[in-house]
């Protein structure tokens, strides 16, 4: 085993407890590179957002309407509930758990932190005549909102085009390469951000190869030999690129889909990375994007319907964070008033 200069000074055992540490970093990496990617996310919109989410200055969301049946409120209602109960439990996990609690908790609170943002987004989809729960209807229909700009600046970044050609828009410093450290300033956050857009995108483009060149209907072939081609030229995968649709910050989100029993999972679990830290940046990025789908739904059913429908809710939801973003995001939102500060609310 080589030994630097400085471990020469150490005795055997200091040496070996250098080792042991140096190999738990290395094995943590790829976990401190996922929380970084969530922290920038959380930082970035904390860095962007203004004072009413900034929904109010947009024309799609000005110009948001839904006519609903009762029968399509009983639905829609169903899947605010889902969000919200979903996030409760999440909330009730990160506020109340210890570092060790919530380092195991990651089996559950990466799934919930996407179904309770998922959950949210179908419900203002449903209020746009998007009814499906397939998530590829909606993940392509949100990447075409996305795009739109019926999201605030903050979270309107989406990636587009080919495998070896991404572009990244609404991100101007994405560019800049990601470092291995929490970022402490926005030119960090879109850093890894940009990194996330464009290993997700990649990641996207890789399986949609897989599942075309398997098809024997769809597979790009050889001309010679008329067999499905092994190695691709950017030709080749420009074909394919009209079906990544455009990856936005949902898809990263995507990302949180990790099996309990999966080997990925326990990388997390195992690593060295600061557990709370995690946990409080994706209740932020649910935080904030649930208020977002709250408030376009709001505005689609009208707000008195929504205040009676939040003045309904089950007895576990009563005077918890709905009633806070009600109070501190939609209700300033559609009535154009200053919003109030947000108080600190127990799970």
């Amino acid at each position: 085993m080589n030994v630097s200069p400085a471990e020469a000074l150490l005795t055997p055992e200091e040496q070996e407890q250098q080792r042991l540490a140096d190999e738990a970093w290395r094995r943590s990496i790829p976990a401190q590179v996922f929380l970084n990617y969530f922290f920038a996310l959380s930082y970035h919109i904390e860095e962007g957002e203004s004072p009413l989410g900034g929904l109010a200055n947009l024309p799609y969301f000005r110009q948001h309407q839904a006519q609903l049946s009762e029968g399509e409120v009983t639905a829609l209602t169903k899947l605010l509930h889902s969000c919200w109960s979903t996030e409760y439990a999440l909330r009730a996990t990160a506020e109340l758990g210890d570092e060790n609690f919530l380092r195991n908790a990651l089996h559950w609170t990466f799934p919930q932190a996407y179904h309770t943002i998922l959950a949210g987004l179908q419900a203002f989809l449903f209020t746009t005549g998007v009814r499906s729960t397939n998530e590829q209807v909606v993940r392509r229909e949100v990447g075409r909102l996305v795009v739109k700009n019926a999201y605030p600046r903050p979270v309107s970044f989406y990636a587009a085009g080919a495998y070896g050609d991404f572009s990244i828009h609404r991100l101007p410093l994405a560019g800049y390469k990601a470092g291995l450290h929490i970022a402490s300033q926005e030119i960090d956050a879109q850093a890894q951000i940009g990194q996330f857009l464009r290993t997700t995108r990649k990641q996207k483009a890789i399986s949609v190869r897989q599942q075309v060149q398997t098809n024997p209907n769809t597979a790009i072939r050889s001309q010679k030999t008329g067999k499905p081609l092994d190695k691709w030229t950017a030709a080749h995968w420009q074909q394919i690129t009209w079906r990544l649709g455009y990856t936005t910050i949902f898809d990263l989100l995507g990302r949180l889909r990790i099996s309990q029993s999966s080997r990925e999972i326990e990388r997390y679990v195992e690593a060295d990375i600061d557990f709370r830290l995690f946990h409080s940046s994706l209740l932020s990025i649910v935080s904030y994007l649930n208020g977002i789908h709250e408030t376009y739904v709001a505005k689609a059913l009208g707000l008195e319907r929504y205040e009676q429908l939040v003045r309904e809710l089950p007895a576990h939801l009563q005077h918890s964070f709905v009633q806070e973003r009600l109070r501190t995001r939609v209700q300033p939102t559609l009535l154009g008033i200053e919003p109030e500060p947000e108080l600190k609310m127990a799970a």
